[in-house]
């Protein structure tokens, strides 16, 4: 069923959709990058004869599928970053009125003031997290080379996350809509259980 939709992966056209998706969803979280990520993983496993048990042949797509995701991912974030660093007050203003961007903002803070940045990697799964935490590391000024490195990895983790579900999940149950919708299901499981891990976090 999905040999058709497969073919496009052979073709920059796919790449260039999930770019764009992921690169603007943060802006736009209700963009369906990640269902776009999976269904394209899916397709490629098609293509490629996996689920059929074959032997891989257009690993290669799965490979700048992965890319293609994760670098649009960081760059969105940056992008963002770097639209609330130069906000000014009114974006202080939208912040202090939202709690949960003050909220995303003080956590932030105290996870980058101490070393680490799993927060970061932890929004990115989360609903609307990736929006809420690259501004709000740009709203309060944190430094580039504190956010971005957890950037770029919360970006490669939920690339290679995203692309083996639609991969493996074609392997195993079949290169059908059944296996896409199962891996979907798996991604917004992930995404319900990151939200609830950020909710639970301390803020300090």
């Amino acid at each position: 069923m999905l040999e058709d939709v497969g073919a496009l992966t052979g073709s920059p056209w796919i790449y260039a959709m999930v770019a764009v998706s992921v690169l603007f969803d943060v802006f736009v979280p209700v963009l369906p990058s990640g269902v776009l990520v999976v269904t394209a993983a899916t397709a490629a496993a098609a293509g490629s004869g996996a689920a059929a048990g074959q032997v891989p042949g257009r690993v290669p797509d799965i490979l700048f599928l992965t890319l293609s995701a994760a670098t649009a991912s960081v760059v969105g974030d940056l992008a963002a970053y770097r639209l609330a660093w130069r906000g000014g007050e009114r974006l202080d203003r939208a912040i202090a009125r939202s709690r949960r961007l003050r909220t995303a903002q003080e956590r932030l803070g105290a996870a980058l003031a101490r070393g680490g940045g799993a927060l970061v990697v932890l929004a990115r799964f989360a609903p609307a997290g990736r929006s809420v935490v690259s501004l709000g590391a740009g709203a309060a000024h944190r430094r580039a080379r504190d956010f971005l490195p957890w950037s770029a990895l919360a970006g490669l983790s939920w690339a290679v996350y995203s692309v083996a579900l639609g991969y493996f999940g074609a392997h195993w149950l079949g290169a059908t809509w059944l296996a896409t919708g199962v891996s979907v299901l798996a991604l917004f499981g992930a995404g319900a259980g990151a939200a609830y891990l950020m909710r639970r976090r301390p803020a300090a």
